[in-house]
């Protein structure tokens, strides 16, 4: 079974990724593969498991932190993707800059089988450039719209067009 991941990021209205990655593979396989297709350098980071209003639940770490209690967070090496996400819309945050409190959010919008002879994980879909890793108002992007605003732009022909009749 694979996962396909939409991440979105904050910093740029226009960032969009889609990953396929196996249901079976660790959040750390995760994060070292977005490390790679984001070409990041390596971080500190953890994942979150979401709610529908990306409030954080649940945090997976790079390092074991346990302290014995209930809700420490586990090592992202001991927790596969099939173990926290179950449901279409399940959502993770991606939280690449601790001091910063950055963060790329994703959820599931699918799952299917695997491709026979495909290699996982793999981006396959991609919008717009990477927000640097270290530097939010570095960009180069040129464009300042929005996805919303491109598709949208094709209903402004009838924006203040007043040549037609309401009575016909």
């Amino acid at each position: 079974m694979v996962f396909r991941f939409r991440m979105l990021s904050d910093e740029n209205d226009r960032f969009v990724r889609d990953y396929e990655i196996m249901y079976d593979a660790t959040l750390l396989d995760f994060h070292e593969f977005l490390l790679e297709a984001l070409e990041y350098e390596p971080c500190m980071a953890s994942f979150f498991t979401a709610d529908n209003r990306w409030e954080k639940e649940r945090e997976f770490t790079l390092m074991d932190m346990d302290d014995g209690s209930e809700q420490a967070p586990l090592p992202m090496a001991d927790v596969k993707l099939g173990q926290i996400i179950h449901r279409l819309r399940d959502r993770l945050i991606y939280l690449f800059d601790m001091f910063g409190e950055r963060a790329y959010y994703l959820e599931l919008t699918g799952a299917y089988e695997a491709e026979e002879g495909a290699s996982y994980p793999r981006e396959i879909y991609a919008v717009a450039d990477v927000p640097d890793q270290y530097d939010p108002t570095k960009t180069t992007d040129t464009d300042d719209g929005s996805i919303f605003d491109d598709v949208m732009s094709e209903f402004s022909d009838f924006e203040g067009d007043d040549s037609y009749d309401d009575e016909y």
